[in-house]
């Protein structure tokens, strides 16, 4: 994605959400550092997280705290922490003391967390809870934020590295009207210095999707089917998988925009992450090596809104929409919230076959290669095939269409809402074959076949990428960057909650090369906000700081990419690249990776770049 700097975020942030502060490290503290960090010992430090043995280590107000009374139910297990929930005046408390390990560049605290309350304001937060890990508050709740079920809650607290801290929630509660605070699942896991697991363990594997929706006459209503075939990849027998529906965010629980139904091949569970992860049980367990398929019902309305999911005016745009399987790793099932400061949408590599059946009116541009056939009542049924993708996206819209090849002969698609002008259109074709052909010579050959570009100076959020397929304003560097994650998110893969330098930096200086631009002295801009701040954070640590996030993940990111140039020597640097990008075709890497590899390029000892700018893992 490539944030316009009109760009604002209050749609987005949620009440709950407090300030944080950040802890400050005595010049005492800093002076008597050692010169070698410690390594990390990766570790899950909360103990007895999800209370299913007693209360011990956690201190409570009182006996009632933790719990399995009846009123409220567990998120996993049968035991649950439950604060509040009187209707009187009243306060509970809940802490335990952990040391997170020193070293690790990575430290995130999650908890799932239930609300419920008989308040009936929409705007007074009369009760609350506050969750802290030491000095610092995440995030404060309130009867505000009841939902049925339980969501999950992430805080990246690496800043807290090699420090004994007091995990503690406190829940309060007015005169009258009840609200029940009851979390569940803590845990607070440590990582980084070692060797993440290889692609080969990341399962379900090589999934294939096949797609069959109807739309009504405006195109922002689909209904049919969606079946999916995977393998697991992994030692461990598959006992279940997630379904992310990433578009719930843009509606409640009550009235999702993506709804799943009679579901095959498994048994579907309960919704969470805010209704945008759905657990199918497995019948049996899938072993090693072997293969199973899923089918459901699906169905999709889009909301009225210029956004990756939303229709502006006549013109829908599609983004995440299909369900997609959810990731698990070494590190267990990546169910990340969904983020509309940048991205969460970490999948795999999968085969795509979806047939759209729609009125001919309407244009469809859509990932991989399409072809179009006559479908009954003057209707069109596009069907679009595509190879190796991480989602898949569409629009629909009475679009004006003009296309052309790319010198190296890539087919490309420009597609404009109304008001867009001729000679912006034209000027996007232009741009989009010079930037395809620019970063195809430095990273490998673009593999998608087409590429379509949805253009619409309404979009609040810059450009958004999918692979084949790119929405953006006239904007000739928010497209060449929008072109150039096709190779960081689609070629060469990352968890973009997690790690979303790995593609916006990445994205951002491979537009510099393709524009000429050498980032010459813009380090020298550099100004850090906090001890905390890092170009590696994750997107936890970046909804809390959103407005540093396009400055130190694009901004700093490319140019410390720049300076590693300059220090590597600019052929080191591409070959760099471009073998890093061939080593993760169609995969996932990591910083660590990344990182291993540029020091593999050169003699350099890279410790203290990669500790002056900050890229920690």
């Amino acid at each position: 994605m490539r944030p316009t700097s009109h760009k604002t975020f209050a749609a987005f942030v949620v009440a709950a959400l407090a300030a944080v502060l950040l802890p400050v490290v005595p010049a005492a503290a800093q002076s008597a550092a050692p010169s070698a960090a410690a390594a990390c010992t990766p570790a899950q430090v909360v103990a007895n997280g999800g209370f299913e043995n007693g209360t011990s280590p956690w201190t409570q107000s009182s006996s009632g705290v933790i719990t399995s009374r009846t009123g409220q139910t567990a998120h996993s297990g049968t035991s649950f922490a439950w604060l509040d929930g009187v209707g009187s005046t009243h306060t509970d408390t809940l802490s335990q003391s952990v040391t997170v390990p020193a070293g690790c560049s990575s430290a995130t605290l999650t908890f799932w967390l239930h609300i419920d309350s008989a308040e009936t304001t929409s705007s007074t937060a009369y009760d609350k809870l506050t969750a802290k890990i030491g000095s610092t508050t995440p995030a404060t709740y309130s009867n505000l934020n009841k939902a049925n079920g339980y969501a999950q809650k992430s805080f990246d607290v690496s800043a807290f590295a090699g420090q004994t801290v007091v995990v503690a929630f406190t829940g309060t509660e007015d005169s009258s009207l009840q609200t029940s605070f009851v979390v569940d699942d803590l845990a607070l896991n440590a990582s980084g210095d070692t060797t993440p697991p290889a692609d080969s363990t990341r399962t379900p594997a090589a999934p294939s999707y096949t797609v069959s929706l109807s739309s009504n006459a405006a195109g922002t209503v689909w209904t049919g089917h969606e079946s999916t075939t995977f393998t697991n990849a992994a030692a461990t027998p598959l006992t279940e998988v997630y379904l992310r529906l990433w578009d719930n965010y843009h509606g409640t629980c009550s009235a999702m925009p993506i709804t799943v139904s009679n579901v095959t091949g498994g048994t579907a569970g309960a919704l969470s992450v805010g209704c945008t992860a759905l657990r199918i049980a497995l019948p049996t367990p899938l072993a090693l090596g072997q293969s199973t398929t899923i089918g459901f019902d699906l169905g999709i309305t889009v909301p009225s809104g210029a956004d990756r999911f939303g229709h502006d005016g006549a013109f829908s745009m599609i983004g995440n929409a299909l369900p997609v399987l959810a990731v698990k790793d070494g590190t267990g099932w990546h169910l990340d919230p969904y983020t509309n400061n940048g991205e969460a949408f970490y999948s795999l590599a999968a085969d795509f076959k979806v047939t759209l059946d729609h009125p001919a009116a309407l244009l469809v541009p859509a990932t991989g290669a399409s072809v179009d056939t006559a479908g009954s009542s003057g209707r069109t049924i596009t069907t679009a095939t595509a190879s190796k993708v991480r989602d898949f996206a569409w629009a629909a819209g009475p679009f004006a269409k003009i296309s052309g090849t790319s010198a190296a002969g890539t087919p490309i698609n420009i597609y404009s809402v109304s008001g867009i002008s001729s000679a912006n259109a034209q000027s996007m074709l232009t741009t989009a074959k010079s930037a395809v052909d620019a970063h195809a010579g430095r990273f490998g050959a673009y593999p998608y076949g087409e590429l379509d570009a949805v253009i619409d100076n309404s979009f609040w959020f810059g450009g958004m990428e999918y692979p084949g397929f790119v929405l953006d304003l006239v904007s000739t560097t928010a497209l060449t960057h929008e072109i150039g994650h096709q190779w960081f998110y689609g070629i060469v893969g990352d968890d973009e909650y997690n790690s979303p330098w790995l593609d916006e930096a990445f994205t951002d200086y491979a537009t510099d090369l393709a524009q000429g631009l050498s980032g010459t002295n813009c380090w020298n801009s550099v100004s850090w906000a906090s001890t905390a701040e890092k170009i590696t954070n994750s997107m936890a640590y970046w909804d809390t700081h959103s407005s540093r996030y396009s400055t130190v993940v694009y901004g700093y990111g490319k140019c410390a990419l720049h300076d590693l140039r300059r220090l590597l020597g600019d052929a080191v640097m591409t070959k760099l690249l471009k073998d890093y990008a061939t080593s993760h075709w169609y995969g996932v890497s990591t910083t660590a990776e990344f990182k291993a590899a540029a020091q593999a390029a050169t003699t350099t000892n890279l410790t203290s770049f990669w500790t002056t700018h900050r890229i920690d893992g």
